[in-house]
């Protein structure tokens, strides 16, 4: 949590707060770069990832596959999941890589087999050959597809004789030729209201950072035709009379290929109409021009900025923020919406959190209690080291007591823990919590974002001169450490 930062503020709700992993003076960003889907422009997830799995199945359909009565359940598969294309699995892992809870298919796997098939198995996002990192809303339609035709596939019903790794591609591969041809886009663009979750906000929010010297650009994946509308929709209708969002931002760029934008090179064509004309560019891009392709290092070019002078925001943790922190070492925000519904359903939890801390605390010391009086035992029973003056008959009936003790208090304390996360996903628990401990996603995020929050209209309630300041860092030795 951003140090200090609800005591100074005391009117932003924690759901609306901007979090800080590494200290972040604001004063000293002049340029500021955003992603627009999920970014700047929020969508209705079960709409939108409704209508992809629909693409989906519907492709699928027409391919002969026998999946006419699957539907789509957003809350089988959360951003922060991982997909184990060797053994088909959904996983969730906690910040070291160990599995946590599992499912093959659409079944969740019971403990022990989780533990055989896992235990000496870590996740390592650098695999790409076997693990999938599902950190982005756009990974929740394919995730959901993907786990229903393990299921089929474990069938031996489908037309095809696939791997799970293949069968994760084929879903994959559909998906984007779907994005490719331009289907669901238009669909959103004929019925916005649908799709689209405006924030009249956002428009303000730009407004205070230009206005305050810094320059502004859009990098985004999405062609000019789709930007072009999403912005007159979403930004335009919020402005003072006359402006719009092409004079708020100095550069825009669209057909960005994200993440190549960031390392590699690319031709640049300029965007020469609203109707999307292309024209070669060749040399340095120019403020108030609208682009296709390039590169960051065009763009830093442009601006004559480079490194910590740049702060991108973006929704997507590795095309968005792992490169642009690895490679170009420019500043980091991570917008994360569903942070909103998972802080207010841990505000909603705190009587249930003290109760489980409380229990905790219990179950620890009536367990050291346990082993006190074993050890005991034991070197009576063996005749060594300091001897105790009870019998070996008391300190079995004891051991026996606590035992008691701590069944009765465990059979309290399983169902405070198995509810503890259900509100925010019944299934999965907390985005950003596996257990007691830090989620794989939330170990990302702790290690490619500089700041994260819920929405960029956030960073209104602070300002463009914000000094965000990380909060100090616990080990398990600090006192009071929980």
């Amino acid at each position: 949590m951003t140090f200090g930062i609800f005591e100074a503020y005391p009117d932003v709700e924690p759901e609306r707060g901007v979090f800080c992993n590494r200290t972040l003076n604001m004063r000293s960003i002049k340029a500021i770069g955003y992603d627009m889907d999920y970014t700047l422009v929020h969508y209705h997830v079960d709409a939108w990832e409704g209508r992809a799995y629909e693409h989906i199945k519907l492709r699928l359909l027409a391919a002969g596959w026998p999946v006419e009565d699957l539907h789509f359940d957003s809350h089988w598969v959360s951003r922060g999941l991982v997909i184990d294309l060797k053994l088909g699995n959904v996983v969730k892992a906690n910040r070291f890589g160990y599995v946590w809870r599992a499912a093959h298919g659409t079944e969740i796997i019971p403990y022990a087999d989780m533990r055989e098939a896992y235990t000496r198995t870590l996740v390592d996002l650098n695999d790409h050959s076997r693990w999938v990192f599902l950190n982005t809303f756009f990974s929740i339609s394919a995730g959901v597809m993907y786990a229903q035709l393990v299921d089929l596939l474990d069938r031996g019903v489908l037309p095809e004789v696939l791997g799970y790794a293949d069968l994760y591609w084929r879903v994959q591969e559909v998906l984007d030729a779907a994005h490719i041809e331009g289907e669901l886009k238009a669909e959103i663009m004929a019925n916005p209201e649908v799709y689209v979750d405006r924030d009249p906000e956002v428009p303000l929010t730009l407004l205070d950072q230009r206005n305050a010297g810094k320059k502004l650009v859009l990098i985004t994946n999405s062609e000019w035709a789709y930007t072009l509308f999403m912005l007159n929709y979403t930004i335009d209708p919020f402005l003072p009379d006359g402006l719009t969002w092409r004079e708020i931002f100095d550069l825009v760029v669209v057909s960005a290929r994200k993440p190549a934008f960031f390392s590699g090179s690319a031709p640049i064509f300029e965007v020469v109409n609203d109707e999307g004309l292309l024209k070669p560019w060749v040399g340095k891009l120019e403020e108030g021009r609208a682009y296709l392709g390039g590169s960051a290092s065009d763009v830093e070019g442009a601006l004559g900025m480079s490194g910590d002078e740049i702060l991108y925001v973006g929704d997507h943790l590795f095309a968005d923020v792992n490169v642009t922190k690895s490679v170009l070492r420019w500043r980091t925000a991570l917008v994360m919406r569903e942070l909103e519904q998972e802080l207010c359903a841990i505000e909603a939890a705190a009587e249930n959190q003290v109760e489980i801390r409380r229990m905790m605390l219990e179950k620890v010391k009536l367990e050291d209690e346990f082993s006190t009086r074993r050890l005991a035992l034991q070197r009576l029973r063996q005749g060594y080291g300091p001897q105790t003056d009870a019998d070996p008959e008391v300190l079995e009936a004891e051991m026996a007591r606590i035992r008691e003790q701590l069944v009765e208090l465990d059979s309290k304390l399983a169902p405070l823990v198995i509810e503890d996360g259900v509100a925010f996903n019944p299934t999965w628990g907390y985005l950003m919590r596996t257990g007691n401990d830090k989620s794989h996603l939330t170990r990302q995020v702790e290690r490619y974002a500089d700041i994260y929050t819920s929405r960029v209209s956030n960073l209104l309630r602070y300002s463009p001169f914000m000094f965000f300041r990380a909060p100090r860092g616990s080990v398990p030795h600090d006192p009071g450490h929980p």
